[in-house]
């Protein structure tokens, strides 16, 4: 079974199971009705049945009624919330089906974080539509996808062993259910740490929080208590209980209104984001979190203040709003604290189930050997680039330390797809993920890349002063030190596809000789696409270290495209013969 056929049916299960989940829902609605009408017709008929029995009889099957209706009620409830599970792992199971596909419009296509000027994410195609994000991102809370991109960019493992990422790929039913998670929405991290600041920063007098205060309230409620038993057995006055309740309700929403409407202002955002947040991290752990269940309560709390008839009867009877403000201070005290770590925790995990997810939905990369040392290793056999899937052609590669690599072949040959191939992986090699290739050896070293420069013409940039603000940055680059592990500075990669496009051929060779021979002074290696084979001619003057590459085509009936890096100059190129092609058959 393909991973596409597999992905199709859970997700068609998944369907099969809600459809069911929904006929059941249906019969608990009938029966609720059903169960609501006989427990108010009963109730009538009590009212008018004189004989004592019977009305007895019927106010105790009216009882009955009434449990069972709210018995079904809650089972329907659970039944909604398990049809909402069920359409979420569906969805889940879909896109992934959709993805195999290669349509991947349904995850987040990371296009907030494009830069242009970004050493290599642009010209990479890490993020924008159908980039690499968009493509392995599965994440379920914003804060996940800021830690993904961010590691993306800035070249940061995730942490997580190989072995570790190995054993949560092989986890289908638990990645996929914490996937699920995000299908209608990711969780907003963020809007969850500005209101935990936000709570943290509330004053709350001392006085209502106090010990000395608690002990007050227990008596006073226990006292009103023992008031209304004895108003009801008419050894006081009723009045004195009623007065009583009065001043307890005013006393409290004087006391208390003001800070809970702060409360509530504080913990708003929380309310929309706490039922997903609480279902993502019950995969997590299968233990309560005492936490997450007072700032639930304190939240349903909060809600039912709205309903002012309640309000009034539970503040009169037992200061609710006072009990309130006493737990808020205690869960901030408390279990903000373990909220925030829960909530990094989830950022992890979201990371590393992304990571798991790319692994397992491609069975064919490898996790990629780093070499400890402050030289530049890239050695790659069978690489190819991951956005191409089963059609890629797969190259070996050899970088070595300092050296150059010129690469010449015709248009649509490969060039540009190989350079990216070698950008990509670096990239997922140095973030500790797997890699698409049978083998990979790479050290940790800088990487700058200039494939896709383009002009502003509304800042008066023209395209060729663009490239050269391109290599201006790009030297700057490589003079920036960044020590590795060993203490050592770290050298640089660059990959350029055609160096000074925007000028003509004999400036852009020029040009592009004194630029090659005044970056080869410096700790950097490189590899170059160009269309100008004279450029090649570099190799005879130093061949230690520039090397010729080149991806050749065969002119015939057609144009043959065979896809593999091979040493040498190309010899053949293409566009005079595509050109002549078209203007024949346009004649014709």
């Amino acid at each position: 079974m393909t991973l596409e056929q597999f992905y199709t049916a859970h997700a068609e299960r998944y369907d099969r199971q809600v459809s069911a989940l929904r006929a059941r829902g249906r019969g608990f609605v009938v029966v609720e009705i059903v169960a609501f009408i006989v427990f108010f017709a009963l109730m009538v008929g009590a009212t008018q049945t004189s004989h004592c029995g019977w009305r007895m009889t019927e106010v105790g099957l009216s009882l009955v009624s009434l449990v069972v209706y709210l018995a079904v009620r809650r089972l329907d409830v659970r039944n909604d919330e398990r049809i909402r599970d069920e359409e979420d792992l569906r969805t889940a199971y879909e896109r992934e089906a959709q993805a195999q596909c290669g349509d991947h419009g349904a995850f987040d296509d990371g296009a907030r974080y494009v830069d242009a000027h970004h050493a290599f994410s642009f010209d990479l195609d890490l993020f924008g539509s159908d980039g690499l994000y968009q493509r392995i991102c599965r994440t379920v809370s914003t804060g996940g996808s800021d830690a993904l991109a961010q590691r993306l960019r800035d070249l940061q493992p995730i942490g997580a062993t190989p072995e570790e990422i190995d054993r949560l790929a092989a986890d289908v039913s638990f990645r996929m259910a914490f996937v699920a998670k995000g299908s209608r929405g990711k969780i907003d991290t963020e809007a969850i740490r500005q209101s935990l600041m936000a709570v943290l920063q509330l004053p709350i007098p001392a006085f209502l929080t106090s010990p000395w205060m608690a002990l007050l309230v227990r008596i006073d409620v226990v006292a009103f208590l023992v008031s209304v038993i004895a108003a009801v057995m008419g050894r006081v006055d009723a009045m004195l209980p009623m007065w009583w309740g009065t001043l307890h309700f005013f006393l409290a929403y004087a006391l208390c209104n003001a800070h809970l409407r702060h409360i509530g202002g504080a913990l708003d955002r929380l309310h929309g984001q706490m039922r997903q947040l609480v279902s993502v991290i019950s995969l997590l752990t299968p233990t309560r979190i005492p936490s997450f269940s007072q700032l639930n309560g304190l939240l349903n709390d909060l809600d039912k203040r709205g309903n002012i008839l309640g309000l009034l009867l539970t503040d009169s009877f037992y200061l609710s709003d006072m009990l309130v403000v006493r737990r808020f201070a205690k869960w901030r005290e408390q279990g903000a604290d373990e909220v925030e770590a829960w909530m990094d925790r989830m950022v992890r995990k979201d990371v590393e189930v992304t990571v798991a997810t790319l692994r397992y939905n491609h069975p064919a990369t490898v996790w990629p050997e780093q070499v400890a040392t402050s030289t530049l290793t890239f050695e790659a056999r069978g690489l190819w680039h991951p956005f191409l899937g089963a059609k890629a052609v797969r190259n070996d590669f050899r970088i070595e330390d300092r050296n150059f690599y010129i690469v010449t072949g015709a248009n649509m040959a490969g060039k540009s797809t190989f350079l990216r191939a070698i950008g990509v992986n670096y990239v997922l090699a140095m973030t500790g993920m797997p890699v698409f290739a049978e083998r990979l050896s790479v050290s940790r070293f800088k990487l700058f890349s200039s494939m896709r420069t383009s002009d502003d013409l509304s800042r008066g940039i023209s395209y060729f002063n663009a490239e050269l603000l391109r290599l201006k940055q790009l030297i700057a680059f490589c003079g920036h030190n960044v020590v590795g592990h060993d203490g050592q500075p770290l050298p640089t990669l660059i990959i350029l596809d055609e160096i000074l496009k925007g000028t003509n051929s004999a400036d852009k060779l020029n040009g592009s000789r004194m630029f090659l021979e005044a970056i080869s002074h410096k700790d950097v290696a490189g590899i170059i696409a160009t269309h100008d084979l004279k450029l090649s001619e570099m190799a005879d003057r130093e061949p230690s270290r520039f090397h010729n590459y080149c991806f050749e085509i065969e002119l015939g009936e057609r144009v043959t495209y065979s896809y593999k890096v091979t040493p040498g100059v190309a010899k053949n190129q293409n566009a005079t013969y595509l050109l002549r092609q078209i203007l024949e058959s346009g004649q014709a």
